[in-house]
């Protein structure tokens, strides 16, 4: 055995670049492996950091091409200039890979590359093609993300089927392409891909896209990247797809009638499933949930093998980088004897269409659903004056609080800056803020914020209608 470390990491995505630096700064002397010289997992690789690149140059390059005159400023000419704005996304990757690799070495983090495999709770083994290391360790934390679910019916061959990795990355606009699955994932891209020329068809197997956001949220999305030019077929079923001269096409049941669709690209967009293969779990007895496939923790992260640790997107969750950089944290302040702070009904979630969703907290369908005594509040953004100087007009916001207390339960945004006003949500629920408090709080004028405020003020009239007057 070589070297000994107090905590070796197997991962080096979120959850596990998190983890290494909080771990060196509580003094652990720390070893991260990855399999790739590349550092930031699929993540900054090829998730979230390359999708936002893209969808931000595809913003752009729609706001040139159709919605600059409108603001007296004349574009004529404007043509897309696809491989440039393919290396700008590259660039922006490899500049925050390069970051990340400094900020670990910066933390005096080792890094090593190679397939890493537990060979006791103590002990890993590092696999590279020149050779095999061991070498002894006090805790071991396991964050190998996840891949890409295939669909057996539809396998990927990298041209016309592709995954999300491949959906970043195709040399030329196609003419149509379908998405198999309205969630983010196939949103955000179709998004991309709709905006540069293409006309995209999102099938979903449920009867509303983003099927675990609120409801109303998730019709006035439909609705209104309807009106962008997306087509949606929900209720919808792939029964069998056949791909021939370039093309797919498939064969689809939608409420129950068959119908079929035929063109040059499909991004399979149903999910992930853990990486969990190859790295010791059953030689060690680490306990894994038959139906998920995620390692079975405890509520601090520990598996079923004392000084083992899970986090990010092998263990039980939404798979968001943000929830497996808390969970890299947390399963670190546990190892150093500290109690996490983590509460995993704060943890929002966004979908960076145009208008952008955003949601934390309870949904109306889960509060109706338990009988939950709620009111809401919904304000459009036709209502807000800073919506109306951008031009983005279009989504409401929506709070949820408890009929009786008042206290916020949810709140859900479909419109400009969602990503960043969702955190307002998070912390007046965090901090158990009524209605009342956040509309009676000064929002500055004129900003999109406001219209949380509104929709604060909005809930909590409907509060007071539910509550018995004074005689």
């Amino acid at each position: 055995m070589g070297e000994t470390f107090d905590l070796t990491i197997i991962g080096g995505g979120p959850a596990g670049y998190s983890a290494a630096v909080r771990a060196a700064r509580l003094g652990m002397r720390t070893a991260c492996i990855d399999r790739s010289d590349r550092l930031g997992g699929v993540c900054l690789n090829v998730g979230c950091i390359p999708s936002k690149a893209l969808l931000d140059s595809s913003e752009v390059y729609e706001l040139a091409a159709r919605k600059m005159n409108a603001h007296g400023v004349v574009t004529d000419g404007v043509r897309l200039d696809l491989p440039t704005l393919m290396a700008r996304k590259d660039s922006v990757v490899r500049e925050l890979t390069g970051q990340l690799r400094r900020l670990l070495e910066t933390n005096r983090v080792t890094i090593l590359t190679g397939e890493a495999r537990l060979i006791g709770a103590n002990e890993v083994e590092i696999r590279t093609e020149a050779e095999a290391k061991r070498f002894g360790t006090r805790f071991v934390l396991i964050a190998t993300g996840s891949r890409p679910v295939e669909l057996p019916m539809l396998p990927f061959d990298g041209s016309t089927v592709v995954d999300s990795t491949g959906a970043l990355s195709f040399s030329e606009v196609p003419n149509r392409l379908a998405v198999i699955g309205g969630g983010a994932i196939g949103l955000e891209l179709g998004s991309v891909w709709r905006r540069l020329g293409a006309e995209v068809t999102v099938i979903e197997l449920m009867p509303q896209i983003v099927p675990n956001m609120d409801g109303q949220i998730a019709r006035t999305l439909k609705r209104i990247l309807g009106k962008q030019g997306m087509k949606f077929s929900t209720n919808t079923k792939l029964t069998a797809a056949t791909s021939r001269d370039g093309k797919v096409e498939l064969q689809l049941e939608e409420d129950g009638k068959p119908k079929s669709l035929v063109v040059d690209k499909v991004l399979v967009g149903v999910g992930r499933t853990p990486n969990i293969e190859g790295i010791g779990l059953d030689e060690l007895g680490i306990a894994v949930d038959a139906a998920t496939r995620r390692i079975v923790v405890d509520a601090h992260l520990q598996t079923t093998v004392s000084g083992i640790y899970a986090a990010g997107d092998v263990v039980a969750g939404p798979m968001l980088a943000h929830k497996a950089m808390a969970e890299g944290v947390a399963a670190v302040e546990a190892m150093a004897g500290q109690e996490p702070n983590l509460d995993y009904g704060l943890i929002p979630s966004v979908v960076y269409t145009n208008p952008e969703v955003a949601s934390v907290g309870y949904t109306e369908e889960w509060l109706k659903a338990k009988g939950s005594a709620y009111v809401t509040g919904v304000f459009p953004y036709g209502g807000n004056g800073r919506a109306w100087c951008a031009g983005e007009t279009e989504g409401i916001v929506k709070i949820i609080a408890h009929a009786a207390t008042n206290r916020i339960l949810g709140v859900h945004l479909l419109g400009p800056r969602a990503s960043d006003i969702v955190m307002e949500g998070v912390l007046a629920i965090r901090s158990g803020l009524t209605v009342q408090e956040v509309m009676s709080t000064v929002h500055a004028h004129p900003t999109f914020s406001e219209a949380v405020m509104e929709a604060a003020g909005l809930a909590a009239a409907q509060a007071g209608k539910t509550k018995p007057q004074p005689k």
